[in-house]
């Protein structure tokens, strides 16, 4: 089955470009000039990947990614920001939003189609994946609302803590190293170190709470999930 992509970019001819490209590389594709037309569409409709420039008018492309991850329809949907804002401030920012990764302007069509197929490859559940991961009695996570219930809590996680928190649990009890867990997050667009992890895994467990005691730090190596 065809993927939707929607395309947000007030420069029609960026939207009429890509529209043609993946058009003819098996997606179906949808354009939009601002935000507006953006959120009217999703009133109904839900495509499986959004490309995100920065400079819209009306409402940034920071602040849409805010919105889109902030409701419960949107929240699962994968971002790509698509900009010419280059400096490392506004990828950080946009990655931190909750974007799956940021393309820099000028940019190859190819190596975007690459990128999509990264992202979207991350984010389908295989065969049979369930769209809720269950920790035993403590945790809870809702893969399509972007929900972490502890303990019957729930727990308001920004969307680096949650992707961080989805790929542990993914597989209970094996190790994943710094460089592993950046790359989940980010893939080739890696724009700080290895350690800012460990303060993203300190804020996580604090929020979990109880719970936060599952995550483990396995010494010089990463961080896994482990139920004693």
């Amino acid at each position: 089955m065809e993927k939707l992509l929607a395309i947000v970019d007030d420069d029609p001819g960026i939207v009429s470009t890509l529209m043609s490209y993946f058009d003819k590389h098996d997606y179906k594709t949808k354009g939009f000039s601002d935000a507006k037309e953006l959120f009217t569409f999703l009133e109904e409709g839900r495509p499986d990947l959004i490309i995100l420039d920065l400079m819209l008018p009306g409402m940034s492309g920071f602040e849409v990614c805010k919105k889109l991850k902030e409701r419960d329809r949107t929240a699962g949907i994968p971002i790509i920001i698509l900009s010419g804002k280059t400096e490392e401030t506004d990828k950080v920012s946009g990655l931190d939003l909750g974007a799956d990764d940021y393309v820099a302007k000028p940019f190859s069509l190819d190596e975007l189609n690459a990128r999509i197929k990264a992202v979207l490859r991350r984010r389908s559940p295989e065969a049979g994946e369930e769209n809720a991961i269950k920790i035993g009695d403590l945790l809870t996570i809702d893969l399509q609302k972007y929900r972490v219930t502890s303990e019957g809590r729930e727990v308001e996680l920004t969307p680096t803590e949650f992707k961080i928190l989805e790929l542990l649990s993914s597989r209970k009890g094996q190790v994943f190293t710094r460089e592993r867990i950046l790359d989940y997050l980010w893939g080739e667009e890696k724009v700080v170190v290895e350690r800012t992890i460990d303060v993203h895994i300190r804020h996580l467990r604090e929020k979990l709470g109880k719970a936060g005691d599952i995550i483990k730090n396995v010494r010089g190596i990463g961080y896994k999930i482990d139920i004693e």
